[in-house]
């Protein structure tokens, strides 16, 4: 991965820790920094890291689009198999879907201005993590614009209805509210986010990385296929993991009342 341009990239303890970079735009989301994001996971499932943790720099995650590239792409002209608008949208989706479907954990650390993609990059965290400051509108409807790559997301972190609400309303969420719609996990002040972060990663280290990648794969299905079509293909994957390496020694920490490797593993 080169030198990002838009994004501070630190791997510590096996943990990709990804900030945004853009605080003079409470960390408005570029193509570049869209790109660069994309590069950043595929960096760290590739090393083999535990988890990606995603931030933002200057007490902001992320203010949404950055509205420059889609007036750049407005003055592009439009073709039958190009629509340079629609390019734009549809990459912020592919980073999306990518950090939705990755194996790895990936935790949010949201302060501030969320907002926008920045609220549906929130949405396809498995954890996140929240300030008090911490802030979640979707402006779009407001602007004229649709929040197209997102709406998937909220509807599948927030409900329907919840979901709804905030995209026509163009409405808030302060950081009590998204803690009681499920939008954040856990909240606490700004200066205790470190040690939370921290008491977050302890815990997922304790799961085996194989385990936790086929755990979230076969989350994935469980929301849109009825359980009895998932009886089959969970009990393989149970298989599957209880005759490999980390079922072997899983199963022998546990009997040896100690921890498993993977735990001690940094």
């Amino acid at each position: 991965m080169s030198a990002p341009q838009t994004l501070l990239v630190e791997r510590r303890a096996r943990v990709l820790h990804v900030t945004l970079n853009r605080p003079e735009l409470r960390n408005a989301m570029s193509l570049e920094m869209v790109d660069e994001l994309i590069a950043a996971l595929a960096d760290a499932e590739q090393a083999g890291d535990r988890a990606i943790v995603l931030r933002g720099a200057g007490g902001h995650f992320c203010s949404g689009g950055d509205i420059k590239d889609m007036g750049a792409a407005q003055g592009q002209p439009v073709t039958d198999d190009h629509d340079p608008i629609a390019a734009v949208n549809a990459r912020f989706g592919e980073l999306c879907v990518a950090y939705a479907n990755t194996g790895l954990p990936v935790v949010a650390v949201v302060e501030g201005a969320v907002m926008g993609g920045g609220f549906g990059l929130a949405c396809v965290a498995d954890v996140v993590l929240g300030a008090d400051t911490a802030v979640f509108r979707l402006p779009e409807t407001g602007l004229g614009i649709v929040p197209a790559q997102i709406a998937p997301f909220l509807v599948e972190r927030l409900g329907y209805s919840q979901a709804r609400r905030l995209a026509v309303t163009g409405g808030k969420l302060d950081a009590g509210k998204a803690l009681g719609v499920g939008l954040i996990h856990a909240l606490h002040p700004t200066e205790d986010l470190d040690a939370a972060l921290e008491a977050e990663l302890a815990q997922i280290r304790k799961g085996a990385p194989n385990a936790i990648a086929a755990t979230k794969a076969l989350m994935r299905r469980a929301r849109l296929e009825p359980p009895a079509s998932l009886v089959a293909d969970a009990a393989m994957a149970f298989a599957k993991a209880a005759r490999s390496d980390e079922g072997a020694e899983g199963m022998t920490a546990f009997l040896e009342k100690r921890s498993a490797r993977w735990a001690e593993e940094s």
